[in-house]
């Protein structure tokens, strides 16, 4: 039987989980300023690249002596030169949910050989987070991004903690409240939530991280693109703005618009009430229709960036395919772009619902998904 298409498109249908849609006022002309061709050691450049440090520590509230810091190779960059510098002072704690947080595992215990303790969850569940030791280093992602599970908050971490956290926080920073006292070391990428071109991360230290490297010295050598610091002090030309290698200033401009935009939309709060909203459309559809569900079991911990859906279907009778021939059906309409799960994730959908979303998008989204799924078992 032949399902009538909806009437209503989302006007923009990038719901990719990185890197993610612009903000909605963006166009090329907002990169006109650009400082290209260029040194980024100039005059020129170093404001720029300090007015992307200032203004992030400005909108997400950062404490004055915490230092921030634009590194190379995204966020991934930012957390290995964390590990790498950081790790062997003392017992170390890894937490993980999904692929990105398992990643930092294996690169913790195979690569760097650390005997680490790894408390690990399925897809949707967290692990016991009041078992954490904060006598050792904890590790551990704010939101898992390859499946819609979030921590909650950060009361589960002690505030007289001997060891550092290290938090991966890439989809989680300008959609979340990130409670800096209880965060040692904070990384993120600016292609996430602002929707910033990609290659670039952000390292946030707090002094407790300052001091641990100025007092420690890893037992492996540490390639020059991960060393900060020089003589037992900390390397200060990377937190001004003097980055350990070239940056794309067209990047920084374009990160620098979007720190613009957020002001514009109320800051971080409104950048939160953005993202909550774009949630509340899954969630409406989610709670009226019976054959999906969100893969996050509670939903304190369902994230409100990558929001994570799974198909419950009896008749369906290959999950995995099922799920990726509406991920097509949904691109090939061109309503939603990107949308199916991670490879390495649970069969289903993953909808990004960050800041730069438009709610209204995310409503027209929803009969569509509603459609693909019906004529998918049609189909059958």
């Amino acid at each position: 039987m032949a399902i009538s298409k909806p009437a209503t498109r989302p006007a923009n249908p990038r719901f990719s989980s990185g890197p993610c849609a612009k903000p909605p006022t963006w166009t090329l002309d907002a990169l006109s300023d650009a400082a290209l061709g260029r040194s980024h050691r100039a005059a020129i450049g170093k404001d720029k690249l300090k007015a992307a440090i200032e203004g992030t520590r400005e909108v997400l509230g950062i404490p004055a002596d915490y230092k921030i810091g634009i590194v190379p190779a995204s966020d991934t960059g930012a957390v290995e030169m964390a590990l790498w510098s950081l790790l062997g002072e003392r017992g170390v704690e890894m937490l993980a949910w999904e692929s990105f947080g398992a990643g930092w595992v294996t690169d913790v215990v195979k690569q760097l050989k650390i005997d680490a303790v790894a408390k690990t969850a399925d897809y949707g569940e967290l692990p016991d987070l009041a078992s954490v030791d904060f006598a050792n280093d904890v590790v551990f992602t704010w939101n898992g991004t390859t499946s819609g599970v979030r921590v909650p908050n950060g009361d589960w971490i002690a505030d007289d903690r001997e060891g550092l956290t290290i938090c991966d926080a890439t989809s989680a920073a300008f959609a979340m409240d990130l409670p800096w006292d209880k965060l040692d070391v904070t990384t993120f990428s600016w292609q996430k939530v602002l929707g910033g071109e990609a290659a670039h991360g952000i390292l946030i230290l707090s002094p407790r991280a300052v001091a641990r490297l100025e007092s420690y010295t890893p037992a492996w050598p540490l390639p020059k693109i991960f060393r900060l610091t020089k003589g037992g002090k900390l390397i200060e030309g990377i937190f001004t703005g003097a980055t350990i290698n070239t940056p794309s200033m067209l990047a920084v401009e374009d990160y620098l618009f979007a720190l613009d935009w957020a002001r514009s939309v109320g800051g971080l709060q409104g950048l939160i009430k953005r993202a909550d909203a774009n949630t509340a459309e899954v969630t409406k559809f989610v709670e009226a229709t019976d054959w999906i569900d969100f893969l996050a079991d509670d939903v304190a911990t369902r994230s409100n960036t990558s929001v994570c859906v799974k198909f419950t279907d009896a008749r369906i009778k290959d999950g995995a395919g099922f799920a990726k021939a509406v991920a097509k059906r949904l691109e090939t309409e061109g309503v939603a772009l990107d949308v199916g799960a991670y490879r390495d994730a649970p069969a289903g959908l993953r909808i990004w619902c960050g800041g730069t979303v438009e709610a209204s998008d995310v409503a027209a989204l929803m009969p569509w998904i509603d459609w693909a799924f019906n004529a998918e078992i049609d189909a059958q």
